[in-house]
């Protein structure tokens, strides 16, 4: 049973992970060439849906890593047990590092998009972001393989 809620951490973690990689690796040089005002509308609403609808393959992931260590943990599975907690361990820090950076920063940008007035520190704000994304796709991938190392043994 710990297998199963193994590969749903996975799969939950997969969207999370997959996500933060696309930031960093797409969207962060792309922000870059656009001007203020464009940053602020097209970010504040990313932001504005995606802080409403990332939270559940997250939670799904981070939930389901937990009860996958617990459950190999309670059937004496000590390595998939310990790489579930891993797992979760890295989630948590992942979470940790959302919640004091990137989502103030989220918050923002989604209360300026629209507004006539520019945001000053647009530019600012989403260096700030930019700083941590590419640590968030390390931990979540991290993350995702040790769950896979879970799964395997």
């Amino acid at each position: 049973m710990s297998d199963f809620f193994a590969l749903i951490a996975v799969l939950g973690t997969a969207v999370v992970y997959g996500t933060d990689v696309f930031c960093a690796l797409v969207q962060r040089p792309a922000l870059a060439q656009v001007d203020d005002r464009a940053l602020v509308a097209v970010m504040g609403n990313v932001h504005r849906y995606g802080d409403r609808r990332m939270p559940v393959p997250g939670v799904i992931g981070l939930v389901a890593a937990a009860v996958s260590a617990v459950l190999a943990a309670a059937s004496g599975r000590a390595i998939p047990a310990i790489a579930a907690g891993v797992a979760v361990g890295l989630l948590v820090v992942w979470l940790g590092l959302y919640l004091s950076v990137s989502a103030p920063i989220n918050r923002q940008l989604t209360a300026a998009a629209g507004k006539p007035e520019p945001l000053m520190n647009a530019r600012a704000l989403q260096h700030h972001w930019d700083r941590v994304i590419t640590i968030r796709a390390v931990l979540q991938g991290f993350a995702v393989t040790a769950l896979c190392a879970a799964l395997l043994t």
